[in-house]
C-alpha cells in the first residue's frame, strides 16, 4: 500500500511538471547529466556506458521529489546574499557548525516569560549531538519545537527557573545546497564503496541536478525571480528558455577529462560563490533590454501540451542570450566538467572499487530516492 501511495506522488509530481516551466529545463538537466558521463576515465565510463540513459533521463527526479517531500526544495538554492556580502563569512561552511550558529533558542520561565538564550552564548555544535537525535534534527527544520530544560541546565547553569525550551531553526529557510551537495556527494562514496548500484545511480543522477542548480546564479540569491526588482519570470527565461532555444545547435559540450578534488566541501563552496558573481550580470542586462527592445515584441503565445502559454519571443531571448555572452553555455560546460570531478572523486574516494563484476538489480531508485532524507525543507523557491 506504501508503494502505491509513492508511485501515486511520482505520478501527480510528473503530471504537475509538465504544466511548468522546469528548473534548468528538464532538457538542461538531463543534458548535463548524459555528457558528464563522456568525462570519466574508462575503467569508470565502462560502468556507467550501460547505464547513461537512466543518468540521464533521472536528471529531473529532485525536481519531483519536491511536490512528494516538503524537505527537498531548500537542497536546489542557497540564498547567500541574505548572509550579507561577499565573500559571506558569517555563513560557516560546515553543515553542523552553520547549524548550530543560527539556531535561535529561547526558554520559558516560571512567570512564563520568554527569554531569549543566544544571545548570551553561542551554541556549541558539539552539544547538539547530545541534545538532538538524527530525527529530530532532520524532520524539525525551519519550524519550532520545544525541548526540555536538560540543555539549559548543562549550558547556561545561572538559567534555574526554566519550564521549557523552544528551538527555532533560522538557516535551511534561505536554502542548504552546498550543504546538500556534500551530504549527497558522501551517499555517493558510501554506495560505491558498498557496490549497491541502486544507490550508485540513484545519487549520480541526484548530484547532477544538484550541481546544475549551483550553476545557475538565480539560485544563489533571496532575488530568486526577479520579484525584488520587478523582473518576475527571469528565473525561467535564463535557466530554461535560452538553452532551449540555442543550447544544441549552439553550445559545445565536449569537455576534457574529470580530475580528482582532494576537497570537496570546497570545491562545492567555490562552485556557489562564483556563479553568485554573476547574479548582477543577469539581472542588469535583462532589466535594460525590457527598456529598450520593443515592448509589443518582448512577450508571444506559444502551444505546449495543448496549452496556449506566454513566454519570452525568440528575438527578445536572442537578443538577451547574445547580451550575456555565453553565460548560458559557460555555465552549463562547468556543470558538465565539475560534475564529472565529482563522480570520479567520490569513486576514488570509495577505493576505486572494481564494477564491472555487479548487475543492476530491482529498478527500486525511483521509489527509494521520494524517501530520501537531508536535513533540509521546502521553502519558498519553486
Amino acid at each position: 500500500m506504501r508503494v502505491k501511495g509513492v508511485l501515486l506522488c511520482i505520478l501527480l509530481a510528473s503530471i504537475a511538471l509538465l504544466s511548468m516551466k522546469p528548473i534548468w529545463g528538464f532538457f538542461g538537466h538531463r543534458l548535463i547529466n548524459e555528457y558528464a558521463c563522456y568525462t570519466l576515465p574508462q575503467e569508470l565510463f565502462s560502468f556507467y556506458k550501460p547505464h547513461i540513459e537512466y543518468v540521464r533521463e533521472h536528471a529531473v527526479d529532485p525536481d519531483k521529489r519536491r511536490y512528494a517531500s516538503k524537505k527537498e526544495a531548500g537542497r536546489h538554492y542557497i540564498d547567500i546574499d541574505y548572509w550579507g556580502v561577499a565573500p559571506f563569512d558569517i555563513l560557516p561552511r560546515d553543515w553542523d557548525e552553520a547549524f548550530s550558529k543560527m539556531l535561535d533558542m529561547k526558554y520559558v520561565n516560571e512567570g512564563l516569560d520568554t527569554i531569549a538564550l543566544k544571545a548570551t552564548r553561542e551554541i556549541a555544535p558539539a552539544s547538539l549531538d547530545s541534545l538532538f537525535n538524527s530525527r529530530l534534527k532532520r524532520d524539525y527544520f525551519s519550524d519550532e519545537w520545544e525541548i526540555t530544560c536538560d540543555y539549559v541546565r548543562i549550558m547556561f547553569p545561572e538559567v534555574t527557573d526554566c519550564v521549557s525550551v523552544i528551538v527555532v531553526d533560522s538557516l535551511t529557510e534561505y536554502g542548504i545546497l552546498p550543504y546538500s551537495l556534500v551530504y549527497t556527494y558522501d551517499q555517493l562514496v558510501r554506495a560505491f564503496d558498498s557496490k549497491n548500484i541502486n544507490r550508485i545511480l540513484r545519487h549520480t543522477a541526484d548530484l547532477g541536478h544538484y550541481v546544475g542548480d549551483a550553476h545557475v546564479p538565480l539560485h544563489t540569491t533571496i532575488n530568486y525571480n526577479g520579484q525584488l526588482t520587478n523582473q518576475d519570470g527571469i528565473h525561467a527565461f535564463w535557466e530554461s528558455r535560452l538553452p532551449e532555444l540555442f543550447a544544441l545547435d549552439n553550445y559545445d559540450f565536449l569537455v576534457g577529462q574529470a580530475e580528482y578534488i582532494p576537497d570537496m566541501k570546497g570545491y562545492f563552496w567555490e562552485i556557489v560563490l562564483e556563479t553568485h558573481t554573476y547574479l548582477d550580470k543577469v539581472l542588469d542586462l535583462e532589466k535594460s533590454l525590457r527598456e529598450t527592445f520593443p515592448k509589443d515584441q518582448q512577450n508571444c503565445f506559444e502551444q505546449r501540451l495543448e496549452r496556449t502559454v506566454r513566454i519570452e519571443c525568440e528575438a527578445f531571448a536572442e537578443a538577451y542570450h547574445d547580451a550575456l555572452d555565453g553565460m548560458v553555455e559557460d555555465q552549463m560546460v562547468k556543470s558538465i566538467s565539475a560534475l564529472g570531478n565529482i563522480w570520479y572523486s567520490a569513486w576514488v574516494d570509495a577505493g576505486q572499487p572494481i564494477l564491472s563484476n555487479i548487475n543492476f538489480g530491482s529498478i527500486e531508485v525511483m521509489v527509494d530516492s521520494i524517501e530520501y532524507q537531508f536535513n533540509g525543507l521546502e521553502t519558498h523557491h519553486e
